[in-house]
């Protein structure tokens, strides 16, 4: 049973895996003492990454596959990885290169010094739109502000995660899963190791801003309850605001005898309280999906296939 593991969820990047597996199996060569696999997991690919990482396998008998049943997007096609490593610690990875397979030796220098989850945090971000690098660094600062869980700025899916992480890990099964929390709920010893994160080697980006708005909802919705407590204050105000404006025209009626006029106001007043009303239940809204899905208990995801390291 390996020491380690690499688990490396992967859609449509048959591209440039060939490439990223030669890069990650120099680094594995180089760790003393530490027997290593690697675990690539195709979440629905419509190209020919399959095929690539069944060629890996062939040719690599440290490399398994995993085949999820269909596309089940980026959060559970990680946690069907790391269900799958059954022994010893983990590492997760992108297969796009933009995080260095390289920093795995010291992502495992510091497992070994007692860490239980050694992650890395992006001091730049070679190859993005400054529209990208600014809503990303937003993200992150709000989450920091809402959420009860210290999430780290700036900190992706890259990261080491010793054995009893990954069983404290396991033991959550919820279904909007924003792995990034989850990873900090655990808690134990972290470290964070600062590095360059580079451009993509090949392919485009899955991520539309479409996907990372509603990923970003997910986040917010999984680890706090702030959106539903400013609807409550949002509300308040708005009740505070109107009481003291009906207040105001009384007042004036009665003390200078202006006739009550005001259909503009009259309307503004409405249209306001009414899309408060609507951002308030919009919000409510969220909340209820998201316990409507877990109360159906479906499964996290279904596997087609999966080859162990070695095996035919």
């Amino acid at each position: 049973m390996p020491d380690l593991t690499i688990v490396v969820p992967a859609c449509n990047e048959g591209a440039g895996l060939r490439e990223f597996h030669a890069r990650l199996a120099k680094v594995l060569d180089t760790l003393d003492g530490v027997t290593s696999a690697v675990l690539y997991v195709d979440d629905g690919s419509r190209d020919d990454t399959f095929q690539v990482m069944c060629e890996l396998r062939a040719a690599d008998p440290r490399v398994a596959t995993l085949r999820l049943a269909r596309n089940f997007g980026k959060e559970l096609a990680l946690t069907a990885g790391l269900d799958h490593v059954t022994h010893g610690a983990a590492v997760v990875i992108d297969a796009d290169l933009q995080d260095p397979p390289e920093l795995i030796a010291t992502f495992v220098a510091h497992w070994r010094e007692g860490y239980d989850v050694v992650y890395g945090t992006r001091a730049s971000r070679a190859g993005e739109s400054r529209f990208k690098k600014f809503t990303a660094a937003a993200f992150y600062r709000v989450m920091e502000r809402l959420s009860a869980t210290p999430i780290p700025r700036d900190t992706g899916d890259f990261r080491l995660l010793s054995r009893r992480a990954l069983d404290a890990l396991a033991q959550v099964r919820e279904r909007q899963r924003f792995m990034k929390g989850l990873f900090t709920w655990v808690g134990y010893r972290q470290l964070s190791i600062v590095y360059h994160r580079d451009a993509r080697h090949a392919g485009t980006s899955k991520w539309s801003y479409w996907r990372l708005w509603n990923f970003a909802l997910d986040g917010i919705t999984s680890f706090s309850g702030a959106p539903l407590k400013l609807a409550t204050y949002i509300g308040l105000l708005a009740s505070l605001a109107a009481f003291l404006f009906g207040l105001w025209v009384l007042g004036k009626a009665l003390l200078l005898g202006d006739p009550v006029r005001g259909y503009p106001s009259l309307m503004v007043v409405v249209l306001f309280l009414g899309g408060v009303q609507l951002m308030a239940l919009g919000m409510i809204g969220e909340y209820l999906g998201r316990l409507y899905l877990e109360a159906k208990q479906r499964p996290l995801y279904l596997v087609d296939e999966y080859r162990a390291p070695g095996a035919e």
